[in-house]
């Protein structure tokens, strides 16, 4: 796992533009105004595996300079983007759909090996990305106007007014590095079906697949400009772009505290922010503890725990304790941690050995405060094995804070009552789910619960985003999913008529009251 042998990248013609080949390593390059280009001052940051620790590429480090290049060439162009009829923009995203399913195993080898998904999961988040695209333009052809008469208020008895939605300009888009080919394009189609000229910025963990969906959004036809894309660290590329005063709107999926400093630097613009989760399982004493312990570990486990949506604490009423438990350590047997190329593995390494040693962090202090270590608790490298810590005190750290790896975190309760204050108790407010076979306490447990999103009898899963979701508290503000992106894309204008002058005004027929 800490062999430094370059790994093998394999993109075909469509993407030779957007690369150069330097000592045997890919390198990169910025899109601006239509252009594949090199940051100025020089510089570059790699791309290491997660598998291995080798380099899989090297992208280029934007300067201020390059930023404020992409982000005027976004304002530029986006007249021309907003100046092309709404169904020509839906084909040319159709084209951009079937370009990358024509080359989804270019996506999926790049997604694998800078991330360290398994093929299924890449396999799969490439597919969520296709539909997500097709569920999109559909939602587009229902971006109407309103009528409203004016003839229900004294003082517009002599108008009316078209309410209609208007795109914002250029929208800054930041995806993270857990679901770096989706989470951008939930974000860039929306605003482009709007009408929107934009500005990727992928993490800098896993941006290749952004860097491919810019060439294949290029090549869909999109006029010059429209789409531009800078890759960098967050603290120099990141704040330059979401301050900078040509943009209109981000739109960011991050930590809570990456979207706290984003707030304090865009002033009036608009935002919308998916940030950070504690997502909790409340299994109560009606629960089917085969199908609990199924969801719970799914919740846990997949992609490694790395999921704003991942269940990070699992809530158990004490009276099904122990058939829940026996339960759980039977599905425990199915996960097999390893090298996500294996076919026989369903659990892969997480980003980096940084986030390894954060996560262990919190076992290690959970362990020492009285939490039980059933199962793993340790990691080599990046790997990190797929862990069950029982009776977690609440005064644990990992009680609390985003987990983001594959720790079951169990914390026993007296009832429905208690695990709802417990779980209301977290900043946050993204994602949590109830098991429960008795529909009226699924109802109390999910108006109760102060989450943007509440599952029932199943673990959370944003999924394509047919479904809104986003958090509440320090979870985020805004919704995603099909056709909310696009609400939260655009402006709403009001533009109100007159009709005295022409003598089609109504006026009062009866006294006032």
């Amino acid at each position: 796992m800490t062999t430094k042998e370059k790994m093998n990248l394999k993109l075909g013609p469509l993407f030779q533009d957007c690369f150069t080949v330097q000592e045997n390593v890919t390198v990169f390059k910025l899109l601006a105004d239509g252009r594949w280009l090199e940051a100025n001052p020089p510089k570059l940051l790699n791309v290491v595996s997660p598998i291995d620790g080798s380099i899989v590429a090297a992208v280029q480090a934007a300067s201020p300079a390059d930023v404020d290049f992409a982000v005027k060439a976004a304002h530029e162009a986006r007249r021309r983007i907003r100046d092309i009829p709404a169904i020509d923009r839906i084909d040319m995203l159709n084209r951009a759909r079937h370009i990358i399913r024509d080359h989804m195993d270019e996506f999926v080898n790049a997604l694998v090996l800078e991330s360290g998904k398994t093929v299924v999961s890449a396999q799969a988040e490439v597919m969520a990305a296709l539909n997500r695209i097709k569920m999109t333009m559909e939602e587009a052809r229902s971006i109407f106007g309103e009528y409203v008469p004016g003839d229900w208020s004294e003082d517009t008895m002599a108008k009316f007014a078209l309410v209609i939605r208007e795109p914002i300009g250029v929208i800054a888009c930041v995806s993270p590095f857990n679901y770096p080919l989706f989470s951008m394009v939930a974000k860039v189609v929306p605003a482009i079906v709007s009408g929107n000229s934009v500005v990727m910025k992928p993490s800098s963990d896993d941006p290749i697949q952004a860097i491919m969906l810019a060439r294949v959004l290029q090549e869909s036809g999109l006029p010059q400009g429209v789409v531009n894309l800078v890759t960098g660290k967050g603290g120099e590329v990141g704040d330059t772009l979401v301050g900078h005063e040509l943009v209109g709107m981000v739109t960011l999926t991050g930590s809570t505290e990456t979207g706290r400093h984003v707030a304090s630097l865009t002033g009036m613009k608009k935002v919308h922010l998916e940030l950070g989760g504690k997502g909790a399982a409340i299994v109560t004493a009606s629960a089917d503890p085969i199908l609990a312990a199924k969801k719970v570990l799914e919740g846990c486990f997949k992609f490694s725990g790395q999921r704003c949506d991942a269940i990070s604490r699992v809530l158990v009423d004490k009276s099904v304790k122990e058939m829940f438990m026996k339960e759980l350590l039977k599905e425990y047997e199915g996960w097999r941690l390893g090298n996500p190329r294996d076919a026989s593995v369903n659990m892969g390494p997480l980003i980096n050995e940084r986030a390894a040693e954060r996560v262990q962090k919190l076992v290690d202090d959970a362990v020492s405060k009285g939490a039980a270590l059933v199962k793993g608790g340790r990691h080599k490298g990046t790997y990190f094995e797929p862990t069950i810590l029982d009776s977690v005190p609440l005064n644990a750290s990992i009680a609390w804070e985003e987990t983001f790896g594959p720790v079951v975190t169990l914390i026993d309760v007296s009832g429905v009552d208690e695990a709802i204050e417990i779980v209301n108790r977290s900043k946050y407010g993204l994602d949590s789910c109830v098991f429960t076979n008795d529909f009226y306490t699924a109802w109390k447990v999910a108006k109760a619960l102060q989450e943007g999103s509440v599952t029932i009898n199943d673990a959370p899963s944003h999924g394509v985003g047919y479904f809104p979701f986003g958090g509440n508290k320090d979870s985020g503000i805004g919704r995603e999913g099909v056709g909310y992106s696009i609400d939260e894309m655009t402006r709403i204008k009001t533009i109100s008529f007159n009709l005295l002058p022409g003598g089609l005004g109504k006026t009062r027929k009866t006294p006032r009251m």
